[in-house]
């Protein structure tokens, strides 16, 4: 076959112009980047170096050679380019379209028939190829060029110079090439009309000051000491040099026409830049000063001992950090009784002072807070001293203030002796035997009442063996010293504090410590937290003489005439006034007075008639019948907590619970023992006092309570999972919320939406159950128990409510506000306790145990040998409660 013209062929090509065209463009792109890659690639790799100034900081010989070099290589490669440059024509394009369709199609179409002309079969077939051709060739499209260059550029050399550039038109600047013009020989006319230097003072960057601009300076100025001076030199080397006495060098000094100087200013004196175009400045150096701290009146200490100490510091930049620094005056120490022996060596007390968290240090007052109650200096004369430090670790130093330690204040006199005799033990270990000497003195047959609990007394004795078997054996180290002196501490704590289960007996003791403070001067912060706890035991004893009204009321139909006449009938708002009075006196200063209102408060109270509250209606009512079994369900609840808990602990660290039960064992039986020596040494039968813990064990057996009975049937024994368990309670608490009585008002809306958050956390705590997730099943667990203590604080007072807006209800003895829905300081009620018959039993002291669940939590918080997830979930308890 030969090639002619071919009308078909022309036809097709017509209609293919733009896929051709850029098939053409495409051939032209790939030849220019094959002949060119070296060009372009020095080109950028220029353009690069001189926006990043790179030529500004290479001496000009060497920028001169890179420059000839550059020039010449782009030359060459430009030269070689064009010689390997072939401009493609019209006829390739088509070969390059043609070559990737199936079966040539355009070069067909191109051809005409060269033998059969005049058989019709043979033209037929080929009309029939070239129609197929043609519809081949419709479907041409523009053939993509191929631009890689992998194997003549194969250490990416293109893409070196690209990233280059990239830089330098992030960080660098098309203006600083144009300084490579001053470079070139011969232009010393441009250099003289323009800047030949340039100059930069940068203070230190924690003064926050902007850099100056030399340029700009006139002949005399100050800067801070530190600041770095930059110089740099354009033009000639040599034809400018530096002078200075600002940095104070002596050693090292570099050549003074380097094109770059840089130094510090360390104190005043003159810069002069030598040659055309120089100036001099008379630089004055700025002193940093150090910081200063001073001691502020207003020291306040908080009745557990937390003091509060303000002060102030200043600093020109800014202070960075500080310490207070208490060390014993042993001079001004009162050397007597136990302080008479010398001291063991002690390190001073450092605590970190606290800085700002916002706004500026340079000026500033803060204050000091900490508790140092534990230390062995508490209430010793001690000094002072705070010290703050700048950037630059400069000191400043207040003057030495002597005070006393200031530490928490015991009001009971056995307590206040306890802390006396710890004080001495820490004083000095020589210490000891006249310490276990004033201790066995203070406690030998001790008068009723001066141990508020057989505990405080047990504890006492223990203490004392202990010490004394350190004694005899002469091994009291410092470890052993501080484990007494903890020991002590706790002793004198739960002295004061008091573990007082009677609310008379309570009121009496605060009564006590409240006139003891009174005569000792006690703080403003102290009287007023005694005189909260004697309105917190006037409160509780109000509620056991009225239950006492109750039934007495409920056996006789008609009261002693005689016991009614000899009480006086007050009212709540009669009580309020009398304590608000008595601590007016106190904060008046008028102790005398306050001292005999208290006596006659205290003789009022024991002779009290309450005539507070509504009457109520019987015990069996319903909403004293659905608090009860909402309070059996809270406790459920909290002892499937409970077992959630201990599953957690075994699950992290088996063995640990068993270990914990043996030392508790341990301990609580060696706690017997101590109890039936104490009451052997009473005069106490061991016989009496077993038969009242049995007594009282059997009157507080759990479960008795209404409502309940469903839920724990399925919870007896060890049946069934905790999941299923948790299940039941959540049905049993549903029933419990359907049966509610009818109470109307804000407050029985409040109470149904809690008891329904209570319903929604035991499913969520039973989903996590079922799936293992005991911390996510312990958290729903505690959202119930939070939702059924504020559904059963709500209903009680929508019941208080209803029963007051009720007519005929007059004031009565059998009644106290509250009484649906008593709880103790962990939400549980106190009703239904004793017995099916729902009987009010003596009143635990709660506020003891739940002091003792806080401590044995932080107590386990603090062991860091526990796992995480427990550690974690301890911490959300404290935070919680």
């Amino acid at each position: 076959m030969a090639q002619s013209d071919n009308s078909t062929f022309n036809k097709v090509i017509g209609r293919l112009k733009r896929p051709l065209r850029l098939t053409w463009a495409g051939l032209i792109a790939e030849r220019l980047v094959r002949a060119f890659w070296p060009l372009w690639s020095v080109v950028i790799a220029v353009c690069a170096a001189l926006m990043l100034g790179l030529h500004d900081l290479a001496p000009v010989e060497l920028v001169w050679v890179i420059a000839v070099f550059s020039g010449l290589a782009a030359l060459g490669f430009a030269v070689h380019g064009l010689r390997r440059f072939d401009w493609p024509s019209r006829e390739e394009a088509i070969r390059r379209m043609d070559g990737v369709l199936p079966g040539h199609p355009l070069a067909t179409l191109a051809d005409r028939q060269a033998i059969g002309e005049g058989d019709a079969g043979s033209q037929a077939l080929w009309r029939a190829h070239i129609a197929r051709m043609e519809a081949r060739a419709a479907g041409a499209k523009a053939v993509e060029p191929d631009l890689r260059l992998s194997r003549r550029d194969p250490f990416g050399l293109r893409y070196v110079a690209l990233l280059a550039l990239v830089v330098a038109v992030l960080f660098g600047s098309v203006w600083r090439a144009g300084t490579v013009s001053q470079m070139a020989p011969g232009s010393g006319a441009a250099l003289a009309s323009g800047p030949t230097w340039e100059g930069w003072i940068e203070p230190p960057a924690y003064t926050e000051l902007p850099s100056l601009y030399l340029n700009d300076q006139d002949g005399a100025f100050s800067a801070p000491e530190g600041s770095l001076v930059t110089l740099r030199f354009y033009g000639e080397v040599g034809a400018l040099s530096v002078t200075e006495t600002v940095s104070g060098r002596t050693e090292d000094i570099p050549p003074a026409t380097d094109i770059e100087q840089s130094f510090e200013i360390a104190q005043d004196g003159t810069l002069r830049i030598d040659g055309p175009g120089g100036e001099e400045w008379r630089i004055t150096a700025l002193p940093d000063a150090p910081p200063e701290v001073s001691i502020s009146d207003g020291l306040e200490v908080t009745f557990d001992g937390q003091m509060s100490q303000p002060f102030a510091a200043s600093d020109d930049h800014g202070v960075t950090g500080g310490k207070a620094t208490f060390e014993l005056a042993l001079d001004e120490v009162d050397r007597r009784h136990g302080l008479g022996a010398d001291p063991d060596p002690r390190d001073p007390i450092v605590l970190d002072l606290p800085l700002p968290i916002t706004g500026g240090r340079d000026d500033f007052t803060e204050t000091l807070i900490e508790n140092l109650s534990e230390h062995p200096w508490a209430h010793l004369p001690v000094r002072l001293t705070l010290t703050v430090r700048d950037e630059r670790d400069q000191a400043g130093q207040s003057a030495p203030m002597v005070m006393d330690l200031p530490a928490r204040r015991f009001f009971d006199p056995m307590a206040a002796s306890v802390i006396e005799q710890r004080r001495d033990l820490l004083w000095a270990k020589s210490n000891a035997r006249r310490v276990s000497q004033m201790l066995r003195a203070v406690s030998h047959n001790p008068e009723p009442g001066l141990f508020k609990s057989e505990t405080a007394y047990l504890k006492l004795r223990v203490i004392l063996r202990r010490l004394e078997t350190f004694i005899d054996h002469d091994s009291l180290t410092d470890e052993t010293q501080d484990e007494l002196a903890q020991a002590l501490w706790d002793l004198a704590v739960l002295l004061e504090d008091g573990d007082i289960g009677d609310a008379l007996e309570r009121m009496r003791a605060a009564q006590e410590r409240l006139s003891e403070a009174m005569r000792n001067g006690a703080s403003e912060e102290e009287i007023a937290r005694l005189m909260q706890e004697l309105r917190d035991a006037t409160q509780d004893y109000l509620r056991q003489k009225s239950q006492m009204a109750q039934r007495e009321g409920d056996q006789t139909d008609e009261p002693d005439q005689d016991q009614s006449e000899n009480m006086q009938t007050l009212t709540d708002q009669d009580l309020q006034d009398m304590m608000d009075r008595i601590q007016e006196l106190m904060e008046q200063g008028r102790f005398a007075e306050a001292q005999q209102a208290l006596e006659e408060f205290q003789k009022m109270m024991e002779n009290l008639r309450v005539t507070e509250g509504q009457q109520g209606q019987g015990g069996d009512n319903p909403g004293q019948q659905a608090m009860e079994g909402l309070a059996e369900t809270l406790r459920d609840q909290q002892g499937l907590s409970d077992e959630a808990f201990r599953d957690l602990q075994e699950q992290f660290n088996p063995g640990a619970q068993a270990g914990e039960s043996q030392g508790n064992e341990g301990r609580n039986g060696g706690q017997g023992q101590g109890q039936q020596h104490s009451q052997q040494d009473q005069g106490q039968q061991p016989g009496q006092q077993q038969g009242q813990g049995q007594g009282q064990q059997q009157g507080q057996q759990p479960g008795q309570g209404q409502g309940n009975q469903s839920a724990q049937g399925q919870q007896g024994g060890q049946a069934g999972n905790l999941s299923e368990r948790q299940e039941a309670l959540r049905r049993e608490l549903e029933r419990q919320r359907q049966g509610l009585p009818d109470v109307g008002g804000q407050a029985g809306e409040d109470a149904r939406e809690a008891l329904d958050r209570a319903g929604r956390a035991m499913e969520g705590a039973e989903e996590a159950l079922r799936g293992d997730d005991l911390p996510e099943a312990i958290d729903r667990q505690a959202e119930a128990m939070d939702a059924l203590r504020d559904g059963m604080r709500s209903l009680g007072e929508a019941m208080a409510e209803n029963s007051q807006s009720q007519p005929g209800q007059g004031q009565a003895q059998s009644q106290t506000p509250g009484q649906f829905g008593e709880q103790d300081p962990l939400g549980r009620s106190q009703r239904g306790l004793a017995g099916d018959q729902g009987e009010f039993t003596a009143r635990e002291d709660v506020y003891r145990r739940a002091g003792e669940l806080l401590d044995e939590i932080r107590r386990r918080s603090g062991d860091a040998a526990r796992p995480e997830v427990e550690l974690d979930y301890l911490r959300r308890l404290l935070d919680r409660f």
